[in-house]
């Protein structure tokens, strides 16, 4: 049996039901803050187009800079590609994800792989032959 994702007693769909106001009474502090103090051009544009994604009027993938964007629960089930610096990681938005940031799921630094040192890391390599 699969455990139903509930946040704070609420199910997803009760959650995509509600009203805002409602739904800023159970989301965290830092999140109720920055959603009260109102939205910027950017951000209300990145959330139209998850709207008209949702409705499946929009075929292209969404790309966004923004990564301070708070989840809302209208937004899971879309795959939003963000920018990680270097390219855009497509994140698949779940239900667990809500309320917290679209930068928290695409980290934007790669783990260090280191190769072998090559002629000059050391002392030691000058003594290395040379074809």
């Amino acid at each position: 049996m699969v455990k139903e994702f509930k946040y704070r007693g609420v199910t997803v769909e009760e959650l995509q039901n509600m009203s805002l106001e409602k739904l800023f009474e159970l989301l965290p502090s830092r999140a109720r803050r920055s959603l009260t103090r109102g939205i910027t051009d950017n951000k209300r544009k990145l959330l139209e187009e998850t709207k008209l994604a949702k409705a499946g009027k929009l075929n292209t993938p969404i790309k966004t800079h923004l990564r301070d964007v708070i989840i809302l629960p209208y937004m899971v089930g879309l795959t939003i590609q963000v920018f990680a610096g270097k390219e855009f990681h497509p994140v698949v938005i779940k239900p667990e994800m809500v309320g917290h940031y679209l930068g928290e799921f695409s980290l934007t630094n790669k783990r260090v792989v280191h190769g072998a040192p090559g002629v000059g890391a050391s002392r030691s390599s000058l003594y290395v032959p040379l074809k």
